[in-house]
């Protein structure tokens, strides 16, 4: 089979870095391009000293005429920018964006919550929102594939079936969840310069943090009720990776077990979503460097309660890794793919 050519723009961030580094190992896919602003006429080994040793071209400015050459473009840039290459995509190409570009489906509510307006709404019908392990089947349907956000993949994996089968009450649902710096990208530095990023752990965001909004919509889709979803991030002194703790009052009659139940069988098919046996406490390091989400459910000392924990690698299942998830559901690659 002929390999797919690919482009990636952004590729010096964390997030491209990890994404190139999946794209070489992935037999359907030839790297074209890589592009990036400051970073012109330099490798990616500077970035990323693993690739050294891959044979991988130059970084580049991108310009919309290197379009032509690629079938599918990631952009791992800025929110925004994502939008301006949207407008010149070809018919053969595929965009999939790992920034917030396409992730709400109100034009209103990006700007509400990105302070900046939508500059490809006529783009936004034509996206689909991607959740492999809930939405693949759609996937194949659309050009303009966006992946959800790295808080929301820890937090939407467990919650998507409780909701729909009407396990949990969907109000007073609190989400507690905390990050690697990796996921703020490689300006973190700079940006936390006055603490001690490496000694320290810091809430922020408290009560509107962006990806409310891309929880709220897509957890509206299961449930008829109206949902009240408190999600307080944190950043905390390691390099990668996301643990989200999550209280949730449980329906009349459900016991922890058919939570438990439900969840394994909903699941049970999936090659990255793993349930785990009842009151196992995970950690992060149980999926770094892996496309894994780890869910274990808790004993809450309220009976009518349980206390749900979801681990991810923000770069990898809640980044790099899920975008290639998606691509190979849009080809129809065995999808696992570059991933194991």
């Amino acid at each position: 089979m002929l390999k797919l050519n690919a482009l990636v723009a952004g590729s010096t961030g964390y997030i491209g870095s990890q994404l190139i580094k999946i794209l070489v190992k992935h037999k359907y896919i030839n790297i074209k391009y890589l592009c990036g602003n400051s970073s012109v006429g330099k490798k990616i080994s500077f970035f990323e000293k693993s690739l050294s040793n891959k044979k991988l071209p130059k970084i580049i400015k991108f310009n919309k005429r290197l379009l032509k050459d690629v079938d599918i473009i990631f952009t791992a840039l800025p929110n925004g920018e994502a939008q301006d290459i949207s407008k010149h995509l070809n018919k053969n190409n595929t965009l999939i964006d790992l920034a917030a570009d396409f992730r709400l489906e109100k034009k209103g509510d990006y700007q509400k919550w990105y302070k900046q307006k939508h500059r490809a709404v006529q783009f936004i019908k034509k996206s689909i929102y991607s959740l492999p392990e809930i939405n693949r089947n759609e996937i194949k349907k659309y050009n303009i594939i966006s992946s959800p956000g790295c808080y929301p993949t820890s937090i939407l994996l467990p919650l998507i079936p409780l909701f729909d089968k009407n396990l949990v009450k969907v109000k007073n649902v609190i989400i507690d969840s905390k990050s690697g710096y990796s996921g703020a990208g490689r300006g973190v530095h700079k940006k936390y310069k006055t603490k001690n990023l490496y000694e320290s752990l810091s809430a922020y965001g408290v009560g509107f943090h962006r990806h409310n909004a891309e929880i709220d919509q897509i957890l509206k889709k299961f449930t008829k009720k109206k949902i009240e979803v408190s999600f307080t991030p944190h950043l905390t002194p390691m390099f990668r990776g996301i643990l989200s703790t999550i209280y949730l009052d449980l329906e009349k009659n459900v016991t922890q077990k058919k939570v438990i139940k439900l969840l394994s069988n909903y699941y049970k098919r999936e090659k990255f979503v793993k349930i785990l046996k009842f009151n196992t406490l995970i950690s992060t390091n149980d999926v770094i460097n892996t496309n894994n989400c780890l869910i274990s459910v808790c004993k809450s000392k309220f009976k009518n309660k349980i206390i749900i924990l979801s681990t991810i690698d923000n770069l990898i299942k809640g980044g790099a890794g899920q975008a290639v998830q998606s691509l190979n559901n849009k080809y129809k690659f065995p999808e696992t793919t570059g991933l194991i």
